[in-house]
């Protein structure tokens, strides 16, 4: 469907995934100038500025949606785990609709749910202000022991992404560890507690590298503390790193390069995919980046919506294998 929505017969998924993290609102702004115009470097100290934006669109969004619309399309039922605001109707009627269920989605009185305004001028410059709301309170929400077979800790607020981890690790659930924009806020120290608990982690190029600072260890050596390190690099593919070898992951074929906001979030769900059916690193790498690829052809991180059919028909042709 063109909105991004699916009906559910087509979908049978039983395994259960838990997806903690974030969801929210993307407010999408269009300035129809460029930045430097308005902007005089000496009078930055003093900068009062207003964009006329004649054109927005609002998008669903935030990583645990994402990843979760993501596994959608393939054919599971994942459960998220979030803390949202009073403006959430919306989006619960989305995800109503997508089949999503909503028992682990704690509503926080007299918040907002996280969202962020994007301002992008002609040269694809962007400014972005990013209100968090009720995702500083996800430590409100626990994970114990049966609640689900995979897990994933996506960006989220710092304390919830601390304790959903030791929940899972306590638990006895593996779970991938995916810090993204959210791996500034922690120490090598908490990194390496992370790396500890996780089963497998995930990351782009930039963020082993900070990660790789912060903690004063190699991507090797880091990986050395996981069953898998995953390494997105865009165009450049992904690099998987798991029982001492590092595999080497191409980039699907994309038919379009429109927006790859959210590309990072659909790699994950195919790596989820992967992980619940026991697909080799391999495989299970190909469909993330086949997800990826399926995700930049359409702006916004929630308006692609092949069918699994046509999913497997890409796959096939991508990478000259049967896919489910």
């Amino acid at each position: 469907m063109s909105d991004g929505t699916m009906t559910l017969s087509a979908f049978s998924g039983t395994r259960r995934a838990l997806i903690c993290g974030s969801l929210a609102y993307d407010h999408i702004m269009i300035f129809q100038d460029r930045f430097k115009n308005h902007i005089l470097p000496e009078k930055i100290h003093v900068l009062n500025v207003a964009f006329l934006v004649p054109e927005m669109r609002r998008e669903f969004g935030g990583c645990a949606g994402n990843i979760a619309y993501g596994l959608r399309l393939l054919g599971e039922t994942p459960h998220v785990m979030a803390t949202v605001g009073e403006d959430f109707a919306p989006y619960r009627e989305r995800l109503t609709r997508l089949g999503l269920p909503l028992a682990r989605i704690r509503q926080i009185p007299g918040t907002f749910t996280a969202q962020a305004f994007i301002t992008t001028d002609l040269d694809d410059n962007q400014i972005t202000a990013f209100h968090p709301g009720a995702m500083s309170r996800s430590h409100e929400n626990r994970i114990a022991a049966g609640d689900a077979e995979l897990g994933i800790v996506a960006p989220d607020g710092r304390d919830g992404m601390l304790g959903h981890a030791r929940d899972f690790s306590a638990a006895g659930i593996p779970f991938i560890f995916d810090p993204g924009q959210g791996l500034p806020m922690f120490s090598g120290e908490e990194l390496l507690e992370f790396l500890e608990l996780a089963e497998y982690a995930c990351f782009n190029d930039y963020e082993i590298n900070l990660a790789s600072e912060r903690t004063g260890l190699s991507t090797e050596r880091l990986a050395e503390r996981v069953a898998a390190l995953i390494v997105t690099r865009g165009g450049e593919g992904s690099l998987i790193y798991a029982g001492g070898t590092r595999l080497e992951i191409p980039c699907a074929p994309a038919r379009a390069l429109v927006d790859p906001t959210g590309c990072g979030d659909a790699y994950r769900a195919g790596l989820l995919y992967g992980l619940l059916h026991e697909f080799d690193w391999r495989k299970a790498g190909q469909l993330a980046s086949l997800m990826g690829a399926l995700k930049i052809e359409h702006p916004g991180p929630q308006n692609y919506a092949p069918s699994r059919e046509e999913i497997a028909a890409r796959y096939a042709e991508a990478f000259g294998d049967r896919l489910f």
